[in-house]
């Protein structure tokens, strides 16, 4: 068991949240503008106190985690990160490994987990570029090496595709469902319903801070509860290899 949230509410945008989150998968946290979507991820990776009911986190509180430990298990991936320092690409991913470190200079393992999580984020080309030059879309990618760097057993995302064109949209996404299948949870707040239905293996939709839905996308995201949820009309199609998408009237 991973996370576990009990009546889980917060002074604004979340309200009694009760879920359970096993490893792995790939969960995708969806709803409209307000829902509550970020609120509850913060609360997740315990950067959002105080909160009312319970949050726990391999059966201790989130809130009674050492941050250090904490940051050894799960990793937080914000919607963008500022930096004003000339680090290059490769030295942002190193300060993923923080919570390794015991002194000044990089270990073996930091090295290898750096070099792991830049193969796997296909940033290595740009190692030595300062971040500040990269695209939005390449510091995306640079701050998933960073947090992959942590080699967390838990990942929590807030938009991962921010800044993404649409091929690095399906990449990313592609990326999250590998890691997943290999035996990590993966927790990601989406706008793209599309995104979530393809490549998640499970959706929790929120609509006023409250819990709409939970379960299997293509029980989750069917007309009757977009409509409700988000105030559209919708009907699920299926593309040439028949797997199912999402249309929206104008």
């Amino acid at each position: 068991m991973n996370f576990r949230a009990a009546q889980l509410g917060f002074a604004y945008g979340l309200h009694e949240a009760t879920f359970e989150l096993q490893n792995p998968g790939l969960v995708a946290i969806a709803g409209p503008n307000g829902a509550g979507k970020s609120t509850l991820l913060g609360i997740m990776a315990g950067l959002r106190h105080p909160y009312r009911g319970s949050c726990t986190y391999a059966g201790v509180e989130v809130r009674r985690w050492r941050r250090r430990e904490f940051a050894r298990r799960v990793t937080f991936l914000p919607q963008s990160m500022r930096i004003e320092f000339p680090f290059t690409a490769e030295q942002v991913v190193f300060m993923g490994r923080t919570p390794y470190g015991d002194g000044w200079f990089e270990s073996p393992e930091d090295d290898a987990a750096v070099a792991r999580a830049m193969e796997t984020t296909d940033t290595l080309a740009f190692r030595s570029r300062d971040f500040r030059a990269l695209s939005g879309g390449e510091r995306q990618l640079v701050i998933l090496a960073s947090a992959l760097a942590q080699d967390p057993e838990t990942l929590l995302l807030d938009e991962p595709t921010t800044f993404l064109d649409l091929k690095h949209q399906l990449s990313m996404y592609r990326m999250l469902a590998d890691l997943a299948a290999r035996g990590m949870l993966v927790v990601a707040v989406t706008h793209d319903l599309n995104l979530a239905l393809r490549f998640s293996d499970r959706v929790l939709l929120l609509d006023q801070g409250r819990i709409a839905a939970d379960g299997a996308p293509p029980e989750v995201l069917h007309p009757d509860l977009i409509a409700q949820v988000f105030g559209v009309h919708a009907e699920i199609r299926q593309d040439s290899l028949g797997r199912p998408w999402i249309s929206y009237d104008a």
